[in-house]
């Protein structure tokens, strides 16, 4: 994400491709461009909306957050995550 952008505004689409996930949509304020940084043991915070899902859901980031992912916490099936950032076109 481009935490710089004015306004930030980041909207969220996750869709259920197939089988029956459960799933979260995470975000992190860690630096993940840090030669040192390891997703795996990094700072991720469950986006509110869409926590625990097992049908497709949607929302919104407001205020900036350095990285977002999309985690499988349960079940199996493929779920497609669309992240749309909104700012200022040069």
């Amino acid at each position: 994400m481009d935490q710089y952008l004015t306004p930030f505004n980041v909207g969220l689409g996750a869709i259920i491709v197939s089988g029956t996930p459960t799933y979260s949509v995470q975000h992190t304020f860690d630096d993940v461009y840090a030669s040192s940084y390891n997703p795996s043991t990094g700072n991720w915070f469950n986006q509110p909306d869409m926590t625990a899902q097992t049908t497709n859901a949607d929302g919104n980031y407001a205020f900036p957050v350095s990285a977002i992912r999309l985690n499988v916490t349960a079940g199996t099936g493929v779920v497609t995550l669309n992240v749309l950032q909104a700012g200022v076109m040069g």
